[in-house]
């Protein structure tokens, strides 16, 4: 776990969703690609975390279009899907 308390926060909030499928997806997400976040992609996924879980779930799979402040490589990262992994 990051010491950086701005992603422990971050990271309580993708974790705990209210939802198993939202945890996993959104969770997953952040756990994949917090590493990488430049502090204005930090921002925005704040402000992800403020939306619906319903919401971000159906922007990621395609069910709905995403706000267009939202829009671009964050978004895109999260439409790939290759961060959650499968138990089988």
């Amino acid at each position: 776990m990051q010491s950086d308390p701005e992603l422990k926060r971050l990271h309580w909030r993708a974790h705990h969703r209210g939802t198993r499928e939202a945890d996993f997806m959104v969770g997953g997400f952040f756990d994949a690609h917090c590493a990488a976040w430049s502090a204005d992609e930090r921002i925005l996924f704040d402000a992800l975390l403020d939306e619906q879980d319903v919401d971000i779930m159906a922007w990621a799979v395609g069910k709905a279009e995403a706000p267009e402040h939202f829009r671009g490589p964050l978004l895109d990262a999260l439409r790939k899907l290759d961060y959650i992994v499968v138990h089988k």
